[in-house]
């Protein structure tokens, strides 16, 4: 495929995202499954937010890869098959815990320690259903058995570490668009192919005024639903050597979230700090009575 076509099929994957997005926004709030009450829940601050926009994302996200893939035929179709089933996968899991999920019980370490006491918690479910959709994902991309070991890994990894950063208005979104921009940088420097990040980060951009507003959030469904498409246009578009790196990048990454806030580590890093909060409302006496423990957040989110 030629680069003015793959920049066609690029922006027209954004554009039907981006719209798809905005539809299904407002068609799940014009008539919210389960009702209202279902998808509401309390941010950070105590504001009233809706889960919706996580549904909605994951929704426009994979329209426009279906997009680029029918401009991109051949092993484009592979590519937007493999993204569309991570971010289905990801999003079905990530709503499971949204809506059955306690909150009692926190990462690898909350999840795995139930489990050896013969506890199943949704989060649990939800791990092991990601790591069978990175799994599917992979498989539907092709290559060898370690392409597609490693290709699962980065779908199920960027799943998961995406939806660490869902603690503060807009913040995965904005770790997700700076991840695509390094994949796309990526992708056109060590390999010259077409990055798939279009659709994921059009379909995040285009709820970022909600989620900074507080008036919704992405929640499981929708941060892990985007971390799985960005591993899958890693996958697409890498090399290798570079999937490699990027691989163990996301579990150095999940391994220290085990021990170290992120949100700490944010709020004492001044670019960083400036970073979370552009875009933001001024933190209120509530925010920042919160950094003592400021990734505990209430347990209905």
């Amino acid at each position: 495929m030629s680069a003015g076509r793959r920049l066609i099929a690029a922006a027209a994957s954004g554009v039907t995202a981006a719209g798809a997005t905005r539809l299904a926004y407002a068609a799940l709030n014009r008539v919210p499954p389960g009702g209202t009450k279902t998808w509401s829940r309390t941010n950070h601050r105590g504001e009233p937010v809706t889960l919706l926009e996580g549904p909605a994302v994951a929704l426009g996200a994979i329209a426009g890869a279906l997009a680029q893939a029918g401009l991109a035929p051949g092993a484009g179709w592979r590519s937007g098959g493999a993204m569309a089933a991570a971010g289905a996968g990801a999003a079905a899991f990530g709503a499971y815990d949204d809506l059955a999920g306690s909150g009692d019980r926190r990462g690898f370490r909350g999840h795995l320690g139930a489990l050896r006491h013969g506890e199943v918690t949704t989060g649990a479910v939800k791990l092991g259903g990601i790591g069978a959709t990175g799994i599917l994902s992979a498989a539907l991309a092709g290559g060898s058995p370690a392409d597609v070991a490693i290709n699962a890994g980065l779908v199920a990894g960027g799943a998961n570490l995406l939806n660490l950063f869902d603690l503060r208005p807009g913040r995965a979104i904005k770790v997700a668009a700076a991840s695509g921009a390094l994949i796309t940088a990526g992708g056109a420097l060590f390999s010259g192919s077409a990055s798939r990040t279009a659709a994921p980060l059009a379909a995040g951009l285009a709820l970022l005024p909600e989620d900074l507003g507080e008036r919704a959030m992405l929640g499981d469904c929708g941060a892990n639903a985007l971390g799985a498409m960005l591993g899958a246009a890693a996958a697409a578009s890498l090399p290798r050597s570079a999937r490699i790196a990027l691989l163990a990048g996301i579990a150095g990454l999940t391994a220290a979230s085990e021990k170290v806030s992120f949100t700490k580590v944010i709020e004492r890093t001044p670019a960083l700090r400036w970073l979370d909060m552009l875009g933001r409302a001024d933190a209120s006496a509530t925010d920042r009575s919160a950094e003592n423990n400021p990734d505990q957040t209430p347990p209905e989110e």
